[in-house]
This record gives C-alpha cells, structure tokens and sequence, in this order.
C-alpha cells in the first residue's frame, strides 16, 4: 500500500542501455513506503544512472518500475513531481557562488513559483515571508543543520562547508517540496567513518517520517533494503560478442542516443584475446553509465 507521505518503490528486470552499453540491467526491488533503500555497488557500475531512472530523470530502455504507483517509464513526470533530488554530481549541484542563506531562499523560491496555487502568490509579501521562513526552518531541523554552528552563519559560503553540511543543506533544500521520494548520490564520499553514521542516521530519520529515502553508496549499512549493481552480463550470443548496441533514452525529455560507432564494436570483435574480451566489455559498461549520465546532465 501507498501512504500519503512517502512512496513505494517497485521494479522488475529494470535496466537502461546507452550508446556504448548497458548501464544497467536486471534490477528488481519492492520496496514500502517509508523505506531505507541503498544502492550499493562500484564507481561505474550504473548506481547514478538507476537513481535517476527511478525518480523518472532518465529513460530506462528494459522492464518496467513503480514509484508511488506511477508507472515508469510512461509516468517520468508523475514520478518527478513527487521525487526530489539531493545532491547528484552534474545533474543536481549545490550553487557554490551561493551563501548557504541565498541558497535556501533561492529553493523556497522556486518550490513556491511552481508548486504553490496561484492564489498563494496574491497573498501580502509579508504573510509570504513568513511562510517561507517557517517552511525552511522545518526543513533545516529536518535535515538537522543549524546555521548558528557554521563558520559564518547564514552568510557562510556554500563552497566553505564540509561535506557533510553541504549533504544536510542539500537534504533541506528537496525538502522544502515535502517529496514522498528523497533520492541522494554519492551518500558516503569524502565522509569519515563518524560522518558516514552521522549521514546514515538522518537518513533514517527522513524515513521514519515517512519519506522513501534511496541512497547511492559504496557500502550500504546493515538496515538498509539494498539494490547492488556491478558489471552487466553479455545478453544474447552474437549481438553480446559483436558488441552491438540499441538506441538508448535519457534525461527529463527522453533524449535519444545515438548508436555506438562501429569503431567502438571493433574492439569487442577480437576473439584471439579472451582477456581483452573481457576488459573491453567492463570498460563499455562504465562508458554507457558515464555517456548516459552526460546525457541526463544536458536535459
């Protein structure tokens, strides 16, 4: 069952195929509303690419995902209405010309240009200051970031915090929407082992008040619902070896791939090297997931 705050998560053999690979493919999940879900697994191995997938920013190309009972991939919109983005290299970035208070302003801002009803913007300037100010602070003690404990406290440039305090700022800013789905990359980079349970732990929070939280790591705590990605498995006799690839979608509005270069099919067409075989097959799965991410960043 659905519940009003946060999403369920379904999927069966979803994958995404760019132009030089699959991304990734064969992911299942069911998860309920409210859940902790980690994607764990290698740099490269389609982690990025499946989290957008699922909060219908790229196009999957196999099988099919629920999220909130929005079918994808026909429901891309649906599902980006009710997921927001934390931080996502090249897709979803902090503005590090920004102070941290200018940043929270700027997304309360567009949260009220284009969520809000008409009506709310004829409201006195005052009534709406007060509402965005109390909409951020919810959100800043939600995500459990106090700007009196920054350096220079809301005028502290975006580009002088820690990693972690930009992970809780971007976490306050997606939920200033109130999303039913919190999707965040790259969750444990560049934190310490105390920073990584610090992360962890507001993580779950979020989800206790039932939000779905989905979470890309390297390694995913033990309470988690775990999704894993790796290298892709070669599909189907010839059309594996000789490396072909079939068009592949990405970002808000579908964008088409191109096929890959026949140049490109070349090298997986040696069968003298098994070695190089293989070498050639794990290298086009980290370019698919890199050229499909590139795409995602453009749209």
């Amino acid at each position: 069952m659905d519940s009003p705050h946060g999403a369920a998560v379904k999927a069966e053999d979803f994958g995404l195929k760019g132009p030089r690979g699959w991304a990734f493919r064969g992911v299942s999940v069911d998860a309920e509303p409210g859940s902790l879900i980690a994607v764990e697994g290698p740099s490269g191995s389609g982690r990025t690419c499946l989290l957008l997938a699922l909060t219908g920013r790229m196009k999957p190309t196999e099988g099919h995902a629920e999220v909130g009972r929005h079918r994808l991939p026909k429901k891309m919109a649906a599902v980006r209405r009710i997921a927001a983005l934390g931080p996502v290299g090249g897709v979803n970035e902090l503005d590090q010309a920004l102070t941290v208070a200018e940043q929270l302003r700027e997304g309360a801002l567009l949260q009220r240009r284009y969520e809000a009803p008409v009506r709310a913007l004829l409201r006195p300037r005052g009534e709406r200051r007060a509402r965005g100010k109390a909409r951020i602070d919810a959100a800043l003690d939600a995500a459990g970031l106090d700007l009196a404990t920054l350096p220079k406290g809301p005028r502290t440039s975006v580009r002088d915090l820690e990693r972690l305090e930009a992970v809780r700022l971007s976490v306050a800013i997606a939920l200033l929407g109130s999303p039913r789905l919190l999707a965040l990359d790259d969750l444990d980079m560049k934190l310490s082992d105390t920073e990584r349970a610090e992360a962890w732990a507001l993580l779950r929070s979020v989800a206790a008040a039932g939000t779905t939280v989905l979470a890309v790591c390297s390694e995913a705590p033990e309470d988690a619902l775990v999704l894993r990605t790796g290298p892709a498995e070669p599909a189907g006799g010839e059309d594996a070896a000789d490396g072909e690839t079939e068009n592949g979608e990405a970002g808000n509005d579908g964008a088409e791939h191109d096929e890959a270069d026949d140049a490109d099919n070349n090298g997986a067409e040696n069968d003298d090297d098994t070695e190089n075989d293989d070498d050639t097959e794990n290298d086009d799965d980290t370019k698919g997931a890199d050229d499909a991410l590139a795409e995602a960043g453009r749209a």
